[in-house]
């Protein structure tokens, strides 16, 4: 019981991680920009957030420091890629290379230095009583129940139950149609590849005032692209991709657990599993029927720069 509470409490904790930074690409790739910085904006994130605490903010103010930073990044990425127009995977990539060289710059000073304050668990009354499940799901930072359960489900809400939802599939899928039905094309793509590049940031604060206290240079370790993945798997859904996330979380723990109790496997093996898993989840989309393969398709104009028809 004990073993699998913690397995599950380890699992919560780590899925969060990707699963932020999940909902963010979500809704950057709904309206037809993908960003490949992702890796980048969470090492600026997480560098934010150790800096702003270690100099004596609460963990409340280093997560929106790091929220904020990424918003502005983000800005200036959908200037490029959408105002300017400039091809989108080159700009990414960039941002990943630019974002975590600078992150790892200015995080010399604070390497190895344990965060003074962290979020903490917020226990909820009689359901954390709940035997193996309350102790693991109810006694978690309040982090972990805005991702898992606030954050999915408005998205889901958002972008299939609303008008506005409707304008933003549709900017992905058709821009011309949306425009010449007077959908502000440019401004919506600007605005949703702002807030993710601002997710994803935050989930580089996530990781390191709930998950790694501490800034080590890669500590994000890959996260921004298992991320990305995530999205592919999840057919761009942000409930699938935070059931995706879970499972990764699920992979970490179950390493943690082997290199713990000495199982007779390489610990590198042990590390891999999460990548391994990932790996794993991107073949179920291509293995599917051909229905589901519909379903789960990326939106038709994904990657293409809109350029308005002045004829």
């Amino acid at each position: 019981m004990n073993v699998a509470t913690g397995l599950l409490h380890t699992a919560l904790l780590a899925g969060g991680v990707p699963a932020l930074a999940a909902l963010g690409e979500v809704m950057s790739e709904r309206v037809g920009v993908i960003n490949l910085g992702v890796e980048g904006l969470m090492a600026l994130g997480a560098i934010t957030a150790v800096v702003t605490v270690v100099d004596g903010a609460n963990p409340y103010v280093g997560f929106l420091a790091a929220f904020a930073l990424g918003l502005v990044v983000g800005m200036g990425f959908a200037l490029i890629t959408v105002q300017i127009r400039a091809n989108q995977v080159l700009c990414g990539l960039a941002l990943t290379l630019m974002g975590t060289g600078l992150a790892a710059a200015i995080g010399k000073p604070y390497a190895g230095t344990p965060l003074p304050a962290v979020f903490p668990p917020v226990v909820i009354p009689y359901l954390s009583r709940i035997p193996m499940l309350g102790e693991a799901v109810f006694s978690q930072n309040i982090l972990v129940y805005v991702i898992y359960l606030v954050l999915p489900l408005g998205l889901h809400l958002l972008l299939f139950h609303t008008r506005h939802g409707l304008n933003l599939r549709a900017v992905g899928d058709n821009p011309a149609a949306a425009d010449a039905a007077g959908i502000a094309v440019q401004r919506i793509r600007f605005c949703y590849v702002a807030v993710g590049a601002g997710f994803a940031a935050a989930a580089g604060a996530y990781l390191t005032l709930c998950f790694v206290p501490s800034w080590s240079d890669g500590v994000v370790a890959g996260r921004g692209w298992i991320a990305v993945a995530l999205v592919i798997f999840a057919g761009f859904r942000p409930i699938n991709a935070v059931l995706g996330a879970l499972l990764f979380g699920a992979t970490t723990a179950l390493g943690f657990l082997g290199q713990a109790r000495n199982w007779p496997i390489a610990p590198a093996l042990l590390s891999m599993l999460p990548y391994l898993a990932t790996l794993a989840l991107l073949i179920v989309p291509a293995a599917a029927s051909p229905r589901v393969r519909r379903l789960l398709a990326a939106p038709a104009a994904l990657g293409l720069p809109y350029y308005r028809d002045e004829r």
